[in-house]
């Protein structure tokens, strides 16, 4: 008999895009193992909130019935979600507080419950990916653009068995950032302000200066690392110095040892990052491998599933259709899990850190707000400072997460062995 490995992907999800991707791509991913050596049984997991884009339930059940002829999916709606709280604490005994920091909606939440359901259908590995994002790189050559299909499945599967966690590259628009113009309500030294205000892991003046000096607010794939020139690489210092994005990310769940809960403070972003600092906590295996996400934060190129492939890209501008509030958000975001990550990595110098963000914010953002019509930045300054006095508390929350799932994860799994005998 063939030998058989269980794949999850994981989508979380307050977008209809979601539905498109599905039907776009499923066929892709047969053909990805379709000569592979073991079977591969796939199962799609969405969790949807309905909240996010004032959606209905409807918007998310638009995948094709031919998809359910080869692929298992499974929709985690938000009642379902609330009987699983209730089961957790009636058959493991733990409390409310407790099933409510480990399961819901909200980034980690979502991400906590797509594992529970992933542990309960014994899936081996499981794959996140975000609702804007496409297994395609953009290479360019020249003046125009070239389009690879990414074997983003096999190169996963190929290489996770040795390892904890594979992670992918991710090209496309890799920070929200919108193009802000100079002139003589804001100049580069207030711009710089409120990014170093902002700043965090993956953000900083050194790249944002970058980008605009260079008007590449579009990253390019690597063909060196498409041709796998570039072999895969251990990621070191992960938690650290290191950190991965959740998206493009896959789990070894049959190396529970060393894979973590998610964590965020409340309505903050950073569950990935959070990820990382857990990951390295358990000094667990991390390997980036050789294929990209396309990625497409502002939804502008949905038409990329349809193969209609274009030979330019533009940077994105302020006077696009929701680029204002959607920046706001993304801004708001990073300064609710600024005072935690800071509090993680790096504690001695964690109130000077601080004083230095509300500096920046406090000085940059009234001329920041000339910029935009739709929105004020005034928010944040109130969000950093109810997120400093609360840090100690999330920071209590973040382990906690993980000390709840690490002692029920090994339970669910074992049921659901036995229920499979």
């Amino acid at each position: 008999m063939k030998k058989e490995i269980n794949f999850g992907i994981g989508f979380i999800t307050g977008r209809p895009n979601i539905c498109r991707i599905i039907n776009s791509y499923y066929k892709y991913l047969l053909e990805q193992v379709e000569n592979y050596d073991v079977k591969i049984n796939f199962t799609i997991f969405i969790l949807f909130d309905l909240t996010y884009q004032y959606t209905t339930r409807i918007d998310f059940y638009g995948v094709l019935p031919e998809v359910y002829k080869n692929i298992s999916v499974k929709y985690i709606t938000p009642e379902a979600i609330e009987e699983d709280k209730k089961k957790l604490i009636s058959k493991y005994d733990i409390s409310k507080e407790d099933a409510n920091l480990l399961l819901g909606k909200g980034y980690a939440k979502a991400r906590n419950t797509i594992l529970y359901y992933a542990l309960k259908r014994n899936i081996d590995y499981l794959l996140f990916w975000d609702d804007d994002e496409y297994p395609l790189a953009n290479i360019k050559e020249g003046k125009e653009i070239q389009w690879i299909k990414q074997p983003d499945i096999l190169e996963h599967l190929q290489n996770i068995s040795k390892v904890d966690v594979t992670v992918g590259y991710r090209c496309g628009f890799m920070t929200p950032l919108p193009y802000i113009e100079y002139n003589e309500n804001i100049e580069e030294n207030d711009y710089k302000k409120f990014i170093d205000g902002l700043s965090n892991e993956v953000m900083n003046w050194e790249k944002a200066k970058k980008v605009r000096q260079e008007n590449s607010y579009i990253e390019y794939a690597n063909k060196d690392i498409i041709d796998h020139k570039k072999k895969c690489e251990n990621i070191k210092d992960i938690g650290k110095k290191s950190f991965v994005l959740g998206s493009g990310m896959c789990l070894n769940l049959k190396r529970l040892d060393n894979i973590p809960a998610f964590y965020n403070p409340p309505g903050a972003r950073g569950e990935d990052t959070f990820f990382s600092c857990a990951l390295g906590l358990k000094n667990a295996k991390v390997l980036r491998v050789p294929t990209y996400h396309f990625h497409d934060c502002f939804l502008k190129y949905t038409y990329l599933m349809k193969e209609r492939y274009p030979k330019i890209l533009r940077r994105i501008a302020l006077d696009d259709n929701g680029i204002e509030q959607r920046f706001l958000k993304t801004t708001i975001g990073w300064t609710k899990y600024k005072p935690l990550l800071y509090y993680l990595i790096d504690k001695e110098n964690y109130k000077k850190i601080i004083e230095n963000t509300r500096k920046n914010l406090e000085e940059s953002i009234p001329k920041i707000n000339t910029a935009f019509e739709t929105c004020k930045f005034d928010c944040l300054l109130t969000e950093l400072d109810d997120y400093n006095k609360n840090v100690r508390k999330h920071y209590k929350e973040f382990i906690r997460t993980t000390e709840i799932w690490d002692d029920l994860k090994y339970k669910i799994k074992q049921e659901a062995k036995q229920k499979d005998r």
